[in-house]
C-alpha cells in the first residue's frame, strides 16, 4: 500500500483516490478521506444519497474521519470487495473497514439478491489515540429523529428511510468520538425495510460472511494471465457493477465526472449499453465467469424489445432512462458543471446495435442456450434492417452531439449482423435469408476496405465515402471479427492511429475533435479501451513483444487499488471520466487472455477464419 498525503484539489479528492463497495444492486465510493462522496441506493441509477464528489458543500456525505489527518492508505481485503482505509493522525491511527453485507452463503454466481441493504463501517484504532469525527450528512432536507436503538433519517429526495446504529453511544449524525488503542466502533446503515438474514447476527459475524462469500466466488476467476493481480480486481470490479437482479453490468456506478476538468463533457454512465453486453461477455467467458456472461446475454435480449424498439442503453430493468436532465444545484467536480441524470444518447440512432445483439445472440447459443422462434423472429429482422442501415448516417459508437456520419464502425456493426445471423440460422437450421446474408456481409466486408480507406493518409477513416478524421474505433473491427488484425490496410491503420492519435506512454485519444466534430467545443482525456484495443491488434499482427511491453504501461495506469477510469490525463496521468468504468476493465481483461494466449503459443483469435472455423 502506498501512503498518501491529503492534497485535494479545490476541495476535492483526485477521482483515483477512491475505491467502491457494494452488493450487487446499489454501491459506495469511498475516499481516501474516510469519506463515502458518492453512494446510490437501493440501486445503482437510484438519486444518489450522497454526492460530495459533485459538489462538496450541497451533496453530502458519511464521513469518518480523525482530526489533523495525515497520512492515509487503501487496500482490499484480498479476492473481496471489502475496503480497508488506513488514516493516520499526529496523535494515532485509525482502520476503517467499509462493506455493504452479503446475506451467509450467499452465491454471487447467480442472478439473484444476495445483500442485505445494509452498510457497515467498522473504526478500529491501532496505534495511539484518535478522536473521530463522524458526519451522516444525505443530500437535501433530511429528518432525524432519535430512536432507542439509533438514529432515523428520512430523506424525501431519495425516498428513503435510513436507520443509523452503533456499537457506541452516539450523540448524533453528527458527532466527535474519542478512541484508544484497541478500541473501535461499528456503525450499520439500513435502507431496506425488510427484516434481512443478517437479523440478531453480529456484526462481525456478517462482514465475515461478506468476506467468504466473495471468496468463494472469486475462486472461479482464471488466473494463469499476464497481471493476475489486475485481472483478479478487474473481474471483482464488473462484479460490483453487476445488477444481480438481473444479469446487467453498469457502465460506471456515477454520473458526471468530466472528462476534461472545468469542461461540461459529463456524462451519467450508471445504465447499461447494449453495446457493452458482447465486449463484456465475451471477456468474462474465457476468463472463467460463464455464468455472468450469460446473465448479461439474457438481460440485453430480453431489455432490446421490451418498449417496442431497440435502444442504445437502459436503466438496470431494461427499461428506458429517464430524460436528461441538469442538476442545477450542484458546481460539479472541482466546478465542472454542468452535473447531469439521465442519458440523451438513449434516444439516439446508432446502427452499431444491430451488430451488438447478434453477436450477444451468437455467444448465447455458444454456451448452448436455445433461441425462441419469438426471440429469433426479431433477430432476423434486425438482419434484415442492418442489410440496409449501414447506408444511414447515425450518431455513432462515441455517441457525437452533431448531425450523423455514415461511421465506419456502425456500418462494420452492420456486417457483424448480417455474419452472425447467416451463422445462427445455418449452424441451428433456423429460418431465414443465411445465403443472402452471408453475401451481403461478405459486400460490406468489400465496402468498408474500399470505401472508407483514405490513400492520402494511408489509414481507415471514421466514415464512409468522403474523407473523414481517424478514429481509434477501428481498431474493433479485428476483435469484431470484420476484418484480420494482420490485414494490410489494419495493420497500416494501426500505426496511422498510434502515430497521430497518440498522447505519449501507450495512450490514444479517441479521435481529434477538430478533425471529428463531436458537437463539443473543447478536448478531453486519452481513452483506455482504445489503447487495450491497440495492444490486441499488436498481438494479432505478430507484435507480441510490443504488445505485451504496451499491456505493461497501460497496466501502470490504474489506482493503488487496481481501478480503472474511463480516461486519461496525458499531462499529469490523473484520471477522468466516471469512475471505476465497466470497459476499461473488459479491456484489461481481454488483453490479458489476447497475451495469455500468445504466450503459449496459440494463434490470437483475431480474424473471422480463425475465430469460426
Amino acid at each position: 500500500m502506498n501512503e498518501w498525503s491529503p492534497a485535494p484539489h479545490e476541495g476535492y479528492l483526485p477521482i483515483e483516490d477512491h475505491g467502491l463497495i457494494g452488493d450487487g444492486r446499489g454501491c459506495a465510493l469511498v475516499g481516501r478521506d474516510g469519506a463515502i462522496s458518492f453512494m446510490c441506493v437501493p440501486r445503482f441509477d437510484a438519486p444518489p444519497l450522497f454526492c460530495s464528489l459533485l459538489d462538496r458543500h450541497r451533496g453530502g456525505s458519511f464521513l469518518l474521519r480523525p482530526d489533523t489527518l495525515r497520512l492515509s492508505r487503501q487496500h482490499y481485503i484480498e479476492d473481496t470487495g471489502v475496503l480497508v482505509t488506513e488514516l493516520r493522525a499526529d496523535t494515532g491511527v485509525v482502520e476503517i473497514t467499509d462493506a455493504f453485507l452479503l446475506q451467509p452463503g450467499a452465491r454471487l454466481e447467480v442472478d439473484a439478491p444476495v445483500g442485505t441493504g445494509e452498510l457497515v463501517r467498522h473504526a478500529r484504532v491501532t496505534q495511539g489515540s484518535v478522536d473521530l469525527a463522524v458526519a451522516v450528512q444525505p443530500r437535501g432536507e433530511t429528518h432525524v429523529e432519535r430512536q432507542a436503538a439509533g438514529w432515523h433519517l428520512t430523506c424525501p429526495r431519495q425516498a428513503l428511510k435510513l436507520r443509523l446504529t452503533a456499537s457506541r453511544p452516539l450523540p448524533g449524525p453528527r458527532c466527535t468520538l474519542s478512541l484508544n488503542q484497541g478500541e473501535d466502533v461499528w456503525f450499520r446503515m439500513r435502507w431496506s425495510e425488510r427484516r434481512g438474514a443478517n437479523s440478531g447476527r453480529s456484526v462481525s459475524q456478517c462482514v465475515d460472511d461478506t468476506v467468504r462469500a466473495w471468496r468463494r466466488w472469486s475462486a472461479f476467476v482464471v488466473d494463469d494471465t499476464p497481471r493476475t493481480d489486475l485481472v483478479r480486481r478487474s473481474v471483482i470490479t464488473l462484479k460490483l457493477l453487476d445488477y444481480v437482479e438481473n444479469g446487467a453490468i453498469v457502465a460506471a456506478p456515477t454520473s458526471s465526472l468530466p472528462e476534461r476538468i472545468g469542461g461540461d463533457r459529463n456524462w451519467d454512465y450508471r445504465y447499461a449499453w447494449i453495446r457493452d453486453a458482447a465486449y463484456t461477455v465475451f471477456a468474462l467467458r474465457r476468463i472463467g465467469l460463464p455464468d455472468e456472461a450469460g446473465g448479461f446475454l439474457h438481460w440485453a435480449l430480453s431489455a432490446a424489445w421490451r418498449d417496442g424498439r431497440m435502444r442504445v442503453l437502459y436503466d438496470v430493468d431494461g427499461r428506458p432512462p429517464p430524460p436528461e436532465v441538469i442538476d442545477e444545484e450542484l458546481e460539479g467536480y472541482r466546478r465542472s458543471a454542468p452535473v447531469r441524470w439521465g442519458n440523451a444518447a438513449a434516444e439516439q440512432l446508432q446502427h452499431d446495435v444491430y451488430g451488438e445483439l447478434l453477436d450477444c445472440a451468437f455467444q448465447w447459443a455458444a454456451t448452448g442456450r436455445t433461441l425462441s422462434a419469438g426471440l429469433w423472429h426479431r433477430l432476423a429482422g434486425l438482419a434484415e434492417q442492418a442489410r440496409t442501415a449501414w447506408r444511414r448516417p447515425d450518431h455513432g459508437i462515441w455517441e457525437v452531439r452533431t448531425h450523423g456520419r455514415p461511421f465506419t464502425y456502425s456500418a462494420a456493426m452492420c456486417q457483424v449482423a448480417l455474419d452472425r445471423a447467416a451463422r445462427l440460422a445455418t449452424r441451428l437450421n433456423l429460418p431465414g435469408n443465411a445465403t443472402t446474408w452471408a453475401a451481403e456481409a461478405r459486400h460490406l466486408t468489400g465496402r468498408i476496405i474500399h470505401d472508407a480507406w483514405d490513400e492520402h493518409t494511408h489509414s481507415f477513416t471514421e466514415h464512409l465515402g468522403a474523407r473523414g478524421g481517424l478514429d481509434a474505433s477501428l481498431l474493433a473491427l479485428p476483435l469484431r471479427r470484420v476484418l484480420p488484425a494482420d490485414h494490410p490496410r489494419m495493420i497500416a491503420t494501426t500505426q496511422a492511429i498510434t502515430e497521430r492519435l497518440g498522447a505519449g506512454d501507450g495512450l490514444l485519444y479517441r479521435y481529434l475533435p477538430q478533425d471529428s466534430p463531436d458537437g463539443l467545443q473543447e478536448p478531453e482525456g486519452a481513452f483506455l479501451l482504445c489503447s487495450f484495443w491497440l495492444v490486441d491488434n499488436l498481438a494479432g499482427q505478430g507484435r507480441v513483444d510490443e504488445a505485451s511491453e504496451l499491456f505493461e504501461q497501460l497496466c501502470s495506469y490504474a489506482s493503488t487499488l487496481g481501478l480503472f477510469a474511463e480516461q486519461i490525463d496525458p499531462a499529469d496521468r490523473s484520471f477522468l471520466g466516471n469512475f471505476p468504468q465497466a470497459l476499461s476493465h473488459v479491456g484489461l481483461l481481454s488483453s490479458a487472455v489476447v497475451l495469455a494466449r500468445t504466450q503459449r503459443g496459440v494463434r490470437p483469435e483475431l480474424s473471422t477464419h480463425a475465430w469460426f472455423r
